[in-house]
This record gives structure tokens, C-alpha cells and sequence, in this order.
């Protein structure tokens, strides 16, 4: 190999290494930038069931499950009186055409049982007067007004209205020396209604505060310093052979 070849040839491998080494300093492409963070679908807020009023007040359970609505744990007497009430109200509100009968069967019913509604009524008067005594028509008159209230839900309409159809329908054959047995075995149908549209809300109520807990934390609440709780003086625990002195004691007839 001659002198010229060797140069040539060192040349070359100087250029290489140089373009290399420009390659290495070159300058990196930026990473790929970070993907989008998730999107939160936010569903609907839980509404109350049938158009109901969101500061609806639901009837309480007793410790035996028992709901209490107006027509809790009353007398035979009671419950002939509030289904009473209850056909009132169903012949009053329930005006679709398929309850037509409904207000017939309503008049009819106060006609042939006008005599022991009558006795039934002075009974309820009765136990209104043993309860409250002389003053008792304001108390019957309030309880009353719940229950025309209770039966006549805008919720529960629809639903009220197919079940005093199908009461009305078999109060026609009751006689009036059953009148009793008979609400005492309607009346828990009529309450059904109720029973499911409460039932319903209830279930509201929890998906409504399952949703605020998810999508509506409460925020945090720091109080101003003038607010904050002051620190107590620091006790230490007694020492091994000392005892600490004991504290001293402080002193302590409507519807018709």
C-alpha cells in the first residue's frame, strides 16, 4: 500500500467517525405527548319516582316493620271510616272513563249503608272522646284530614284509582252486617298502593345519595384561625408512688 492510499483511506475513516459522532449529538425526537385524560360520563341526577316532590316525607317504620301511615294499628271502627274516606276521595278524583263507576258505585254504597256507617261513625266518635275527652273533635278532624291527604297522593293517583275500581266492584255484594270484615280485608289493598310508591321513593332517596357521594363530594371546610379549637394544657400521667386527686362531682267528626 502506498503513502496516498493509507492517507485516502485514513481520511475516509476520519469523515466516518466524524458524521457519527455529529449523528450522536444530534438532539432526540420529544416523546409522544401523554394520552387525554379518561372522560367522565356523569349520569342524570336521580329524580323522585312518578313526579313526585323531592321533600316528600316518607311514613316511618315502627321496630316491628309496620309502616305508619293513618291507617296503623286502628279499630275495626277506624278502618270501616277511612275506607270510607277512601271512596270518597276515589270518587271525587278518579274521573278517567274506565272509573265511571267508581262515583255510581260510591253513591250506592252510601245508600245501603247508611244506618251502620251511621253507628260506625258515632263509634269512631266515641273513641276520639275516650281518648281526648270533651275536646276530641279537633284531634278527629286533624286525623281526618290526613287521611283524605294520605289516600289523595298525586303520585299514587293512577294506581289509586285501578284499586278502588276493583274495591268498589266487590263492595257491591257486601252487606252492611259484613261492612267492617269487609274494609278490614280491603283496606290493606288500598294500602298496597301506597306501600309500593313508598317503597319506590325509598330507592330514590338511596340512588340520590349514592350519586351526590360519587359526583358531589361535600368540600372541605377549614375554619379561620379565630375558630380553630385551642389547644389544652398538656397533662402528664402520674408518676409511680404519687396518686392523682379525684375530680369533684358536678350537679345535673270530620269526613262525612
Amino acid at each position: 500500500m502506498n503513502v496516498l492510499t493509507g492517507k485516502r483511506i485514513f481520511m475516509g475513516g476520519a469523515i466516518a467517525a466524524g458524521l457519527a459522532a455529529l449523528a450522536g449529538c444530534a438532539s432526540k425526537p420529544p416523546p409522544p405527548p401523554p394520552p387525554p385524560p379518561p372522560v367522565i360520563v356523569i349520569p342524570p341526577q336521580p329524580v323522585p319516582p312518578r313526579g313526585a316532590s323531592p321533600l316528600l316525607a316518607v311514613p316511618p317504620r315502627d321496630a316491628f316493620g309496620l309502616r305508619q301511615t293513618v291507617n296503623a294499628r286502628i279499630s275495626p271502627a277506624q278502618t270501616a271510616w277511612n275506607l270510607r274516606a277512601a271512596y270518597n276521595v276515589a270518587a271525587l278524583n278518579c274521573l278517567q272513563p274506565q272509573h265511571a263507576q267508581i262515583v255510581e258505585g260510591y253513591r250506592a254504597f252510601l245508600k245501603a249503608h247508611a244506618k251502620q256507617l251511621t253507628a260506625i261513625n258515632r263509634r269512631v266518635d266515641k273513641e276520639f272522646r275516650e281518648k281526648h275527652g270533651t275536646r276530641f273533635i279537633p284531634p278527629r278532624e286533624a286525623y281526618m284530614t290526613q287521611v283524605y291527604n294520605y289516600f289523595a297522593l298525586p303520585p299514587t293517583l293512577p294506581a289509586f284509582c285501578d284499586a278502588s275500581l276493583a274495591m268498589s266492584l266487590e263492595a257491591q255484594t257486601v252487606k252492611s252486617a259484613d261492612l267492617e270484615a269487609f274494609a278490614t280485608r280491603t283496606l290493606p289493598s288500598l294500602d298496597r298502593v301506597f306501600e309500593e310508591f313508598y317503597l319506590s321513593y325509598e330507592q330514590y332517596q338511596t340512588d340520590l345519595a349514592a350519586w351526590r357521594a360519587r359526583y358531589m363530594p361535600a368540600p372541605a371546610v377549614s375554619l379561620p384561625p379565630a375558630m380553630q379549637p385551642a389547644a389544652g394544657p398538656a397533662v402528664s400521667a402520674p408518676q409511680p408512688g404519687f396518686s392523682t386527686p379525684a375530680p369533684s362531682a358536678s350537679p345535673g267528626t270530620a269526613g262525612q
